[in-house]
Protein backbone atom coordinates (compact mmCIF):
# COMPACT_ATOMS: atom_id res chain seq x y z
CA UNK A 1 0.00 0.00 0.00
CA UNK A 2 1.68 3.51 -1.10
CA UNK A 3 2.13 5.82 1.90
CA UNK A 4 0.64 9.03 1.13
CA UNK A 5 2.69 12.02 2.66
CA UNK A 6 2.35 14.85 0.49
CA UNK A 7 0.59 16.41 -1.90
CA UNK A 8 2.38 15.35 -4.49
CA UNK A 9 2.30 11.47 -3.57
CA UNK A 10 -1.60 12.67 -3.86
CA UNK A 11 -1.35 13.64 -7.43
CA UNK A 12 0.41 10.88 -8.73
CA UNK A 13 -1.97 8.76 -7.65
CA UNK A 14 -4.73 10.97 -9.20
CA UNK A 15 -2.72 10.72 -12.52
CA UNK A 16 -3.02 7.09 -12.26
CA UNK A 17 -6.42 6.73 -11.56
CA UNK A 18 -8.15 9.73 -13.56
CA UNK A 19 -8.98 10.09 -17.05
CA UNK A 20 -6.38 11.81 -18.99
CA UNK A 21 -8.18 14.93 -20.15
CA UNK A 22 -9.50 15.19 -16.57
CA UNK A 23 -6.88 14.92 -14.92
CA UNK A 24 -4.80 17.40 -17.53
CA UNK A 25 -7.50 19.91 -17.02
CA UNK A 26 -6.65 20.81 -13.17
CA UNK A 27 -2.69 20.57 -14.66
CA UNK A 28 -2.61 23.12 -16.74
CA UNK A 29 -2.02 26.75 -17.19
CA UNK A 30 -2.81 29.17 -20.08
CA UNK A 31 -0.17 29.14 -23.08
CA UNK A 32 3.45 28.53 -22.27
CA UNK A 33 1.98 27.96 -18.82
CA UNK A 34 4.96 30.23 -17.03
CA UNK A 35 2.48 32.00 -14.49
CA UNK A 36 1.09 28.33 -13.81
CA UNK A 37 4.78 27.29 -12.35
CA UNK A 38 5.73 30.54 -11.26
CA UNK A 39 2.62 30.21 -8.79
CA UNK A 40 4.26 27.48 -6.95
CA UNK A 41 7.98 28.02 -7.80
CA UNK A 42 8.00 31.57 -6.01
CA UNK A 43 6.94 30.00 -2.69
CA UNK A 44 10.32 27.84 -3.08
CA UNK A 45 12.36 30.86 -3.10
CA UNK A 46 11.33 32.35 0.06
CA UNK A 47 13.15 31.32 3.04
CA UNK A 48 11.75 30.36 6.67
CA UNK A 49 13.80 31.96 9.30
CA UNK A 50 14.23 28.80 12.34
CA UNK A 51 14.31 29.43 15.68
CA UNK A 52 14.90 27.24 19.07
CA UNK A 53 14.65 26.99 22.63
CA UNK A 54 11.01 28.60 22.08
CA UNK A 55 8.29 26.77 24.58
CA UNK A 56 5.91 25.04 22.21
CA UNK A 57 3.88 22.34 24.12
CA UNK A 58 0.92 24.15 23.16
CA UNK A 59 -0.16 25.33 19.46
CA UNK A 60 -2.55 26.44 17.80
CA UNK A 61 -3.24 26.86 13.86
CA UNK A 62 -7.14 28.49 14.75
CA UNK A 63 -8.26 31.29 13.00
CA UNK A 64 -10.98 33.56 11.18
CA UNK A 65 -11.75 33.70 7.48
CA UNK A 66 -14.81 36.29 6.83
CA UNK A 67 -16.05 36.06 10.28
CA UNK A 68 -16.12 32.51 10.41
CA UNK A 69 -13.74 30.12 12.80
CA UNK A 70 -12.29 27.55 10.80
CA UNK A 71 -9.21 25.10 11.70
CA UNK A 72 -6.67 26.85 9.33
CA UNK A 73 -6.17 29.84 7.31
CA UNK A 74 -7.42 27.32 4.39
CA UNK A 75 -10.18 27.43 2.07
CA UNK A 76 -11.08 25.11 -0.58
CA UNK A 77 -10.88 27.12 -3.97
CA UNK A 78 -14.05 27.04 -6.40
CA UNK A 79 -12.91 24.28 -8.82
CA UNK A 80 -14.54 23.93 -12.32
CA UNK A 81 -15.63 20.27 -13.00
CA UNK A 82 -14.96 18.89 -9.67
CA UNK A 83 -17.05 15.70 -10.27
CA UNK A 84 -15.20 14.66 -13.32
CA UNK A 85 -12.21 14.17 -10.76
CA UNK A 86 -14.62 11.69 -8.67
CA UNK A 87 -18.00 10.71 -9.07
CA UNK A 88 -19.94 13.46 -7.16
CA UNK A 89 -16.76 15.21 -6.33
CA UNK A 90 -18.05 18.56 -5.03
CA UNK A 91 -20.60 16.86 -2.44
CA UNK A 92 -17.41 14.45 -1.70
CA UNK A 93 -14.64 17.61 -0.96
CA UNK A 94 -17.56 19.60 1.17
CA UNK A 95 -18.33 17.22 3.57
CA UNK A 96 -14.41 16.55 4.06
CA UNK A 97 -14.04 20.18 4.40
CA UNK A 98 -16.71 20.17 6.74
CA UNK A 99 -15.55 18.03 9.23
CA UNK A 100 -11.67 19.36 9.23
CA UNK A 101 -13.32 22.42 9.98
CA UNK A 102 -12.70 24.78 7.15
CA UNK A 103 -14.92 26.30 4.49
CA UNK A 104 -15.85 24.75 1.05
CA UNK A 105 -16.26 26.91 -2.21
CA UNK A 106 -18.42 25.74 -4.77
CA UNK A 107 -17.61 26.80 -8.06
CA UNK A 108 -20.83 28.07 -10.95
CA UNK A 109 -19.69 25.37 -13.48
CA UNK A 110 -19.73 22.40 -10.82
CA UNK A 111 -21.17 18.95 -11.98
CA UNK A 112 -22.94 19.01 -8.72
CA UNK A 113 -25.65 21.65 -8.33
CA UNK A 114 -25.95 23.94 -5.30
CA UNK A 115 -28.80 21.82 -4.22
CA UNK A 116 -26.96 19.02 -4.48
CA UNK A 117 -24.14 19.81 -2.39
CA UNK A 118 -26.70 21.52 0.62
CA UNK A 119 -28.61 18.58 0.03
CA UNK A 120 -25.25 16.20 0.56
CA UNK A 121 -24.05 18.51 3.48
CA UNK A 122 -27.63 18.77 5.20
CA UNK A 123 -27.85 21.92 5.15
CA UNK A 124 -24.19 22.81 6.42
CA UNK A 125 -23.39 26.38 5.53
CA UNK A 126 -20.89 26.73 2.10
CA UNK A 127 -19.85 29.16 -0.10
CA UNK A 128 -20.87 29.69 -3.64
CA UNK A 129 -19.02 31.42 -6.34
CA UNK A 130 -20.09 33.88 -9.02
CA UNK A 131 -19.23 34.01 -12.82
CA UNK A 132 -21.36 36.76 -14.10
CA UNK A 133 -22.76 35.56 -17.04
CA UNK A 134 -24.71 37.59 -20.39
CA UNK A 135 -27.72 36.61 -19.08
CA UNK A 136 -28.49 38.17 -15.78
CA UNK A 137 -31.65 36.83 -15.40
CA UNK A 138 -29.66 33.16 -14.99
CA UNK A 139 -27.03 35.57 -12.41
CA UNK A 140 -29.72 36.58 -10.65
CA UNK A 141 -31.34 33.05 -9.64
CA UNK A 142 -28.09 31.83 -8.98
CA UNK A 143 -27.82 34.20 -6.26
CA UNK A 144 -31.08 33.39 -5.05
CA UNK A 145 -30.65 29.89 -5.09
CA UNK A 146 -27.34 30.17 -3.10
CA UNK A 147 -29.06 32.23 -0.58
CA UNK A 148 -31.74 29.26 -0.14
CA UNK A 149 -28.58 26.84 -0.05
CA UNK A 150 -28.20 29.04 2.91
CA UNK A 151 -24.69 29.67 1.62
CA UNK A 152 -23.13 32.07 3.93
CA UNK A 153 -19.90 33.84 1.57
CA UNK A 154 -20.46 34.79 -2.50
CA UNK A 155 -17.07 34.66 -3.91
CA UNK A 156 -17.20 36.54 -7.34
CA UNK A 157 -14.98 35.89 -9.65
CA UNK A 158 -13.51 38.75 -11.66
CA UNK A 159 -10.64 37.45 -14.14
CA UNK A 160 -13.25 35.35 -16.18
CA UNK A 161 -14.55 37.95 -18.85
CA UNK A 162 -12.87 35.75 -21.37
CA UNK A 163 -11.11 32.25 -21.15
CA UNK A 164 -7.63 32.16 -21.35
CA UNK A 165 -6.24 29.51 -24.00
CA UNK A 166 -5.24 26.29 -22.64
CA UNK A 167 -3.92 23.76 -25.01
CA UNK A 168 -4.59 20.62 -23.30
CA UNK A 169 -7.75 21.21 -22.98
CA UNK A 170 -8.14 21.99 -26.76
CA UNK A 171 -6.44 19.38 -27.94
CA UNK A 172 -7.92 16.83 -25.42
CA UNK A 173 -11.37 18.07 -26.19
CA UNK A 174 -12.68 18.33 -22.63
CA UNK A 175 -16.45 18.08 -22.27
CA UNK A 176 -18.53 16.76 -19.25
CA UNK A 177 -19.24 14.44 -20.11
CA UNK A 178 -16.74 13.07 -21.99
CA UNK A 179 -17.10 12.23 -25.44
CA UNK A 180 -17.24 9.20 -26.46
CA UNK A 181 -14.45 9.18 -29.00
CA UNK A 182 -12.16 5.87 -29.50
CA UNK A 183 -9.12 7.55 -27.77
CA UNK A 184 -11.31 8.65 -24.79
CA UNK A 185 -12.76 5.34 -24.74
CA UNK A 186 -9.46 3.32 -24.37
CA UNK A 187 -8.33 5.85 -21.69
CA UNK A 188 -11.47 5.23 -19.49
CA UNK A 189 -11.12 1.85 -19.77
CA UNK A 190 -7.62 1.84 -17.90
CA UNK A 191 -9.52 3.78 -14.66
CA UNK A 192 -11.86 1.77 -13.34
CA UNK A 193 -12.01 3.28 -10.33
CA UNK A 194 -13.52 6.56 -11.99
CA UNK A 195 -15.41 4.65 -14.01
CA UNK A 196 -17.37 2.69 -11.32
CA UNK A 197 -17.84 5.77 -9.41
CA UNK A 198 -19.47 7.26 -12.66
CA UNK A 199 -22.00 4.60 -13.40
CA UNK A 200 -23.13 4.73 -9.97
CA UNK A 201 -24.37 8.41 -10.25
CA UNK A 202 -26.41 10.38 -12.34
CA UNK A 203 -24.30 13.78 -12.09
CA UNK A 204 -22.07 14.25 -15.04
CA UNK A 205 -22.72 17.51 -16.63
CA UNK A 206 -23.19 21.16 -15.33
CA UNK A 207 -25.65 20.97 -12.59
CA UNK A 208 -26.13 24.51 -11.56
CA UNK A 209 -27.12 24.99 -15.34
CA UNK A 210 -28.89 22.42 -17.21
CA UNK A 211 -32.40 22.91 -16.42
CA UNK A 212 -31.95 26.43 -15.14
CA UNK A 213 -31.49 28.14 -18.25
CA UNK A 214 -34.70 28.14 -20.64
CA UNK A 215 -33.92 25.89 -23.98
CA UNK A 216 -30.64 24.34 -22.21
CA UNK A 217 -31.21 20.62 -21.38
CA UNK A 218 -28.94 18.77 -22.71
CA UNK A 219 -24.84 19.04 -23.90
CA UNK A 220 -25.47 20.57 -27.34
CA UNK A 221 -27.34 23.24 -26.33
CA UNK A 222 -25.49 23.53 -23.33
CA UNK A 223 -22.17 24.24 -25.80
CA UNK A 224 -23.86 26.56 -27.47
CA UNK A 225 -25.51 28.57 -24.63
CA UNK A 226 -22.06 28.18 -22.25
CA UNK A 227 -20.01 29.26 -25.50
CA UNK A 228 -22.05 33.39 -25.48
CA UNK A 229 -22.04 33.67 -21.71
CA UNK A 230 -19.03 35.01 -20.51
CA UNK A 231 -19.35 38.62 -20.29
CA UNK A 232 -17.05 40.54 -21.55
CA UNK A 233 -18.59 43.79 -20.36
CA UNK A 234 -18.30 43.31 -16.72
CA UNK A 235 -17.76 45.86 -14.95
CA UNK A 236 -17.60 47.17 -11.75
CA UNK A 237 -21.16 48.62 -12.02
CA UNK A 238 -21.88 44.93 -12.10
CA UNK A 239 -19.96 44.13 -8.52
CA UNK A 240 -22.17 47.12 -7.33
CA UNK A 241 -25.34 45.57 -8.70
CA UNK A 242 -24.22 41.91 -6.77
CA UNK A 243 -23.73 43.89 -4.11
CA UNK A 244 -26.94 45.37 -3.59
CA UNK A 245 -28.76 41.57 -4.24
CA UNK A 246 -26.22 39.70 -1.97
CA UNK A 247 -26.34 40.60 1.86
CA UNK A 248 -23.86 37.99 2.79
CA UNK A 249 -20.09 37.95 3.05
CA UNK A 250 -19.09 39.58 -0.53
CA UNK A 251 -15.34 38.32 -1.33
CA UNK A 252 -14.08 39.43 -5.02
CA UNK A 253 -11.41 37.08 -6.37
CA UNK A 254 -8.91 37.71 -8.99
CA UNK A 255 -7.43 40.84 -7.93
CA UNK A 256 -3.70 40.99 -8.79
CA UNK A 257 -2.76 44.77 -9.17
CA UNK A 258 -2.95 47.57 -6.55
CA UNK A 259 -5.38 49.82 -8.31
CA UNK A 260 -7.80 46.90 -8.28
CA UNK A 261 -7.56 46.09 -4.96
CA UNK A 262 -8.38 50.17 -4.20
CA UNK A 263 -11.58 49.85 -6.04
CA UNK A 264 -11.95 45.87 -4.48
CA UNK A 265 -11.64 48.03 -0.99
CA UNK A 266 -14.36 50.62 -2.05
CA UNK A 267 -17.26 48.63 -3.31
CA UNK A 268 -18.37 47.29 0.05
CA UNK A 269 -16.89 43.68 -0.64
CA UNK A 270 -15.71 42.18 2.87
CA UNK A 271 -12.97 40.59 1.17
CA UNK A 272 -10.01 40.32 -2.05
CA UNK A 273 -8.73 37.30 -3.30
CA UNK A 274 -4.87 38.06 -4.66
CA UNK A 275 -5.90 35.55 -7.66
CA UNK A 276 -4.30 34.95 -11.09
CA UNK A 277 -7.11 32.19 -11.72
CA UNK A 278 -3.90 29.68 -11.36
CA UNK A 279 -2.29 30.70 -13.97
CA UNK A 280 -5.12 30.12 -16.57
CA UNK A 281 -6.00 33.14 -18.00
CA UNK A 282 -3.15 36.08 -18.14
CA UNK A 283 0.29 33.96 -19.38
CA UNK A 284 2.89 35.95 -17.80
CA UNK A 285 1.36 37.53 -15.10
CA UNK A 286 3.55 37.51 -11.29
CA UNK A 287 2.74 34.70 -9.14
CA UNK A 288 0.09 35.22 -6.69
CA UNK A 289 2.29 35.33 -3.49
CA UNK A 290 4.72 37.76 -5.39
CA UNK A 291 1.74 40.21 -6.39
CA UNK A 292 0.44 39.77 -2.45
CA UNK A 293 2.80 42.04 -0.14
CA UNK A 294 1.94 45.22 -2.06
CA UNK A 295 -1.24 44.21 -1.97
CA UNK A 296 -1.85 43.86 1.91
CA UNK A 297 0.22 47.29 2.09
CA UNK A 298 -2.29 49.11 -0.07
CA UNK A 299 -5.39 47.70 1.51
CA UNK A 300 -5.07 45.37 4.17
CA UNK A 301 -6.42 47.70 6.85
CA UNK A 302 -9.58 48.56 4.65
CA UNK A 303 -10.09 44.98 3.66
CA UNK A 304 -9.78 41.32 4.16
CA UNK A 305 -6.45 40.04 1.64
CA UNK A 306 -6.83 36.46 1.45
CA UNK A 307 -4.57 34.80 -1.45
CA UNK A 308 -4.37 31.52 -3.88
CA UNK A 309 -1.97 29.55 -6.57
CA UNK A 310 0.52 27.27 -6.30
CA UNK A 311 -0.10 26.29 -2.57
CA UNK A 312 0.73 23.03 -2.13
CA UNK A 313 2.25 22.14 1.09
CA UNK A 314 1.35 23.63 4.75
CA UNK A 315 4.85 26.05 4.67
CA UNK A 316 3.06 27.55 2.04
CA UNK A 317 0.23 28.87 4.08
CA UNK A 318 2.91 30.10 6.26
CA UNK A 319 4.82 31.92 4.08
CA UNK A 320 1.23 33.99 2.99
CA UNK A 321 0.05 34.52 6.16
CA UNK A 322 3.58 35.56 7.14
CA UNK A 323 3.11 38.22 4.04
CA UNK A 324 -0.19 39.09 5.54
CA UNK A 325 -3.03 37.05 3.83
CA UNK A 326 -5.61 36.30 6.33
CA UNK A 327 -6.80 33.68 4.16
CA UNK A 328 -5.46 30.76 1.93
CA UNK A 329 -7.30 28.75 -1.05
CA UNK A 330 -6.07 25.52 -2.21
CA UNK A 331 -7.68 24.26 -5.38
CA UNK A 332 -5.23 21.77 -7.40
CA UNK A 333 -4.12 20.09 -3.87
CA UNK A 334 -8.21 19.39 -3.09
CA UNK A 335 -8.18 17.86 -6.54
CA UNK A 336 -5.26 16.07 -6.66
CA UNK A 337 -6.88 14.24 -2.82
CA UNK A 338 -10.14 14.16 -4.72
CA UNK A 339 -8.72 11.74 -7.60
CA UNK A 340 -6.66 10.34 -5.84
CA UNK A 341 -8.78 9.18 -2.96
CA UNK A 342 -12.10 10.86 -3.23
CA UNK A 343 -13.73 12.39 -0.03
CA UNK A 344 -11.06 10.40 2.19
CA UNK A 345 -8.23 12.38 -0.26
CA UNK A 346 -9.55 15.34 0.44
CA UNK A 347 -9.21 15.01 4.02
CA UNK A 348 -5.94 13.38 3.38
CA UNK A 349 -4.58 16.99 1.71
CA UNK A 350 -6.21 18.67 4.34
CA UNK A 351 -4.66 16.19 7.03
CA UNK A 352 -1.24 17.14 5.49
CA UNK A 353 -1.24 20.47 5.06
CA UNK A 354 -2.69 21.12 8.60
CA UNK A 355 0.57 18.87 9.45
CA UNK A 356 2.68 20.65 7.44
CA UNK A 357 1.62 24.22 8.97
CA UNK A 358 1.82 23.16 12.38
CA UNK A 359 5.22 22.00 12.44
CA UNK A 360 6.78 24.70 10.41
CA UNK A 361 5.52 27.77 12.45
CA UNK A 362 6.88 25.65 15.59
CA UNK A 363 10.25 25.43 13.91
CA UNK A 364 9.65 29.36 13.04
CA UNK A 365 9.49 29.84 16.85
CA UNK A 366 5.71 30.34 17.28
CA UNK A 367 2.91 28.92 18.84
CA UNK A 368 -0.05 30.75 17.11
CA UNK A 369 -0.84 30.95 13.49
CA UNK A 370 -2.71 34.35 14.55
CA UNK A 371 0.81 35.86 15.61
CA UNK A 372 2.74 35.34 12.80
CA UNK A 373 4.14 37.78 10.18
CA UNK A 374 6.93 38.19 8.11
CA UNK A 375 9.80 37.98 11.51
CA UNK A 376 9.37 34.32 10.54
CA UNK A 377 11.07 34.72 6.65
CA UNK A 378 14.13 35.70 5.91
CA UNK A 379 13.89 39.66 4.73
CA UNK A 380 16.24 38.83 1.58
CA UNK A 381 14.26 36.07 0.35
CA UNK A 382 11.02 37.98 -0.62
Amino acid sequence: MTVITSIEDLRVLARQRVPRMFYDYVDVGSWTESTYRANEQDFQKILLRQRVAVNLAQRSTRATMLGHDVAMPVAIAPTGLTGMQHADGEILAARAARRFGVPFTLSTVSICSIEDVAEGTGGHPFWFQLYVMRDRDFVTRLIERAKAANCSALVLTLDLQISGQRHKDLKNGLSAPPRLTLLNLLNMAGKPRWCAGMLGTRRHTFGNIIGHVKGVDNMTSLAEWSSQQYDPALSWEDVAWIRRLWDRKLVLKGIQDVEDAKLAAASGADALIVSNHGGRQLDGAPSSIRALPAIVDAVGDRIEVHMDGGIRSGQDVLKAVALGAKGTYIGRSMLYGLGAMGEAGVTRALEIIHKELDLTMAFCGHTDIRDVDAGVLLPASF
